[in-house]
């Protein structure tokens, strides 16, 4: 672990929710929930108005609706979050070539890899003008943590939380972690934390007195010697700039269980063609093709196949996927299916056609599989609207979906820039209503007469404000 504070954790602050509400001005202060909207769905994040009736991301999607009746429930609108997450990036690139992105909304960066800090004060005002930097490029807050180390800066971050910053002195590492929840360390999850609190540990200052010869015994070697070494605070992780994808992936869940085994092979040929999109548009290939089966007991089979080399051919992935499902007893009914590519490439091999070798049998969901929710799809011919999706009407302009049924769709009329809009319903199959893609949270500023426009204001000419 260095000595002075000079890794950073952004950790932007409930992030879809926060894009919905500066998407959308008459949604701003009040309880926002996205995920998926079905009886199955499940909360991917919750405004912080939300959180405080008790919802929070991996909650059913039901049971937040028992507890706050009244929130604003959205789709979520993955390119609208990637376009921003790479703004948010960008900025964070401006800082160091040592970038490590954890998720959309979350990254460590290295500072001292371009000398942007180098002790506890140069790294304060970093974090604050990269706060600044986000709010005028995104509209949004993000909280930063500045610490020795991965571990101390992540917690920072969590500490700061929302919209704000925390840094961890060196030499006050002990004292800071001491009094916190055994679960505040990364890997102890609810096991662990229930079997460490039967043996009467319950922070990390009693982690840390039970001494490494006791967690290996109640943990074992591996977790044992991890656990103390953070107990003590010590990580010496370096940040990593280009994270290695293990595997890309796609899956659905159903609101009502598939029967048909005929409906069941074609959903499971969709996916695949699903996965091939996001393995092209990464511009990798894979050899192993997995498959993911969530039966209607909640059982869940993974079935794999190892091919002779990478491919990104549709057919080969879906040929393959189909054959996986052969092995698949699906009778009772399944609620979710998936398929993925492992022992990703850069490469293809292009004679793969039939080629394929014996089934692996079981084998573990992918790691890291990039997965993300997607709206259930309408029947053929149906036109449906979701509630949080953007869209034009001829005459009135952009708006958005508040909800829809009985043959009515209801807009809210507004733009980022706009106050808030006001609501028309229309009949659901209405001509002059049309999709639309998301609209630009910030408008970029008009460049002023005989001034040439130098783009979006750069880090050192933020304005430094406190924490």
């Amino acid at each position: 672990m260095r000595n002075a504070p000079t890794i950073l954790h952004l950790d932007m602050d409930a992030f879809y929710a926060s894009v919905e509400q500066a998407s959308k001005p008459s949604l701003r202060g009040k309880a926002v929930v996205v995920g998926g909207l079905g009886p199955r769905g499940v909360v991917a994040t919750a405004s912080y108005e939300a959180r405080v009736f008790g919802v929070h991301s991996a909650m059913p999607m039901a049971q937040a609706r028992r507890l706050a009746p009244n929130a604003a429930y959205l789709v979520p609108r993955f390119n609208l979050y990637r376009s921003v997450s790479e703004q948010v990036m960008a900025l964070l690139r401006e800082l160091s070539p040592l970038v490590e992105p954890l998720s959309l909304d979350e990254a460590f960066v290295d500072l001292e890899a371009r000398e942007a800090a180098w002790d506890a004060d140069s790294a304060r005002r970093v974090g604050t003008k990269l706060r600044c930097e986000i709010r005028a490029v995104t509209g949004l807050t993000g909280s930063v943590g500045l610490a020795a180390s991965k571990m101390l800066a992540k917690i920072a971050s969590e500490e700061a939380k929302p919209d704000g910053l925390v840094l961890v002195e060196p030499g006050t590492e002990r004292a800071l972690l001491g009094p916190m929840s055994v679960r505040t360390l990364p890997g102890v999850g609810p096991a662990t934390g229930d079997h460490l609190r039967r043996a009467g540990i319950t922070t990390v200052e009693e982690l840390a007195e039970a001494g490494e010869d006791e967690l290996v015994r109640l943990l074992g070697k591996a977790h044992g010697h991890a656990l103390y070494a953070m107990a003590l605070a010590r990580d010496d992780r370096p940040v990593v700039a280009e994270r290695e994808a293990k595997s890309v992936s796609v899956e659905d869940t159903y609101d009502v269980d598939i029967h048909d085994r005929m409906r069941v092979g074609l959903e499971v040929r969709r996916l695949a063609d699903r996965c091939v999109g996001r393995l092209r548009g990464a511009g990798l290939s894979g050899r192993t093709i997995v498959l993911k089966v969530r039966r209607y007991d909640f059982s869940t089979l993974t079935r794999s196949e190892t091919l002779r080399g990478p491919t990104d051919d549709p057919a080969v992935i879906r040929e393959a996927a189909e054959r996986l499902l052969d092995s698949v007893d699906t009778t009772g009914g399944v609620r979710l299916l998936g398929v993925g590519v492992t022992g990703l490439a850069d490469y293809t091999q292009e004679d793969l056609f039939a080629q394929a070798a014996q089934p692996s049998g079981e084998a573990r969901s992918p790691e890291e599989a990039v997965t993300e929710p997607v709206p259930e799809r309408p029947e053929p011919g149906e036109r449906q609207w979701r509630a949080g999706q953007d869209v034009r009407h001829a005459e009135l302009g952009h708006g958005w979906v508040q909800g829809s049924g009985l043959g009515r769709v209801t807009v809210r009329f507004e733009t980022p820039q706009s106050g808030p809009g006001r609501v028309r319903t229309f009949g659901i199959g209405d001509p002059a209503l049309e999709p639309a893609d998301p609209l630009p949270l910030v408008s970029a500023p008009e460049p002023s007469p005989g001034v040439p426009d130098m783009g979006p204001p750069s880090l050192s000419g933020a304005v430094d404000a406190d924490p």
